[in-house]
């Protein structure tokens, strides 16, 4: 089993070259990077864990440049994003940014995306809430009109594009309907998110592991009606704190790698966690 991991990077952390480095060496598979752009004080969306909203969210770096970073002090470990929140950006400019990692990191890059929690930041980049989710996958089908090897125009319900020349490419192939880098979505199980991976993306990337017995046949089901070789659907569990008996019961499940959790914090004790999850890695 793959073991990745996954962290607030923040400017109070371990920097992202440090921790890049330091994962490379003792052997994990990746480094994926949440978003948010800002945290709006006044708001009335909870926080999806329950609580208060902790301090790292509204500290995050911006993933891409952090792992640009990241993908110049290394060779081999991958560099994905959990999640962006796709709704929020300019597709136009952030295909150019995919493309450029992902052609700079040789391949390594995963886009992890995702609709959102957080209605008031949302709402800040002018998302209607109520259609996020087909806005999302408009950006998506524009991003791939961009990516294509050939010009192609896009001309969609919420977003159009000429046919442009638009380089550099991402570094990985095509592979069925999906055009770019390995692309998962998160999400809480469920038909709308089910059909939207098997349209478009490589896999599914859930919080955590909570009920995937029950869900995975279900979405297996729905990519295989899609016409998708079962072989190729990626799952991939993130922000998991780990133990011997969870990741078995992953492995199980024919779920190859997991994305732990580590803490938004300093250099020693993120270090320290390193070295307990690194027994995972063997």
């Amino acid at each position: 089993m793959r073991i990745a991991t996954t962290i607030f990077l923040t400017d109070e952390t371990i920097t992202p070259v440090r921790l890049a480095r330091e994962l490379e060496q003792r052997g994990f598979a990746g480094l994926f990077l949440p978003e948010h752009t800002h945290i709006p004080v006044e708001r009335t969306t909870p926080n999806p864990s329950g609580g208060p909203l902790p301090r790292a969210y509204g500290r995050t770096l911006d993933p891409f440049v952090a792992l640009a970073q990241a993908a110049a002090v290394t060779r081999n470990l991958r560099l994905g994003t959990g999640i962006t929140l796709i709704a929020q950006h300019d597709p136009i400019g952030l295909a150019k940014q995919i493309a450029t990692l992902d052609h700079l990191s040789e391949g390594r890059f995963t886009l992890g995306i995702g609709f959102g929690w957080n209605v008031e930041e949302a709402a800040d980049h002018g998302v209607d809430w109520r259609t996020r989710r087909e806005l999302g996958r408009d950006r998506m089908a524009l991003m791939r009109a961009l990516w294509a090897a050939e010009p192609t125009a896009y001309d969609g319900a919420f977003g159009s594009v000429r046919a442009s020349h638009a380089h550099p490419k991402p570094a990985q192939k095509p592979r069925g309907p999906v055009v770019g880098p390995r692309t998962l979505i998160g999400g809480a199980a469920g038909p709308k998110l089910f059909a939207h991976i098997s349209e478009y993306a490589d896999g599914w990337m859930p919080i955590g592991g909570r009920g995937l017995s029950e869900s995975l046949p279900v979405l297996r089901a729905v990519w295989a009606d899609a016409g998708r070789d079962p072989g190729a659907l990626h799952v991939v569990p993130s922000a998991v704190l780990p133990t011997p008996g969870k990741l078995a019961h992953y492995a199980e499940l024919g779920i190859e790698e997991v994305v732990l959790q580590l803490p938004p914090a300093g250099e020693a004790d993120v270090l320290r966690v390193l070295d307990e999850y690194a027994a995972y890695t063997r």
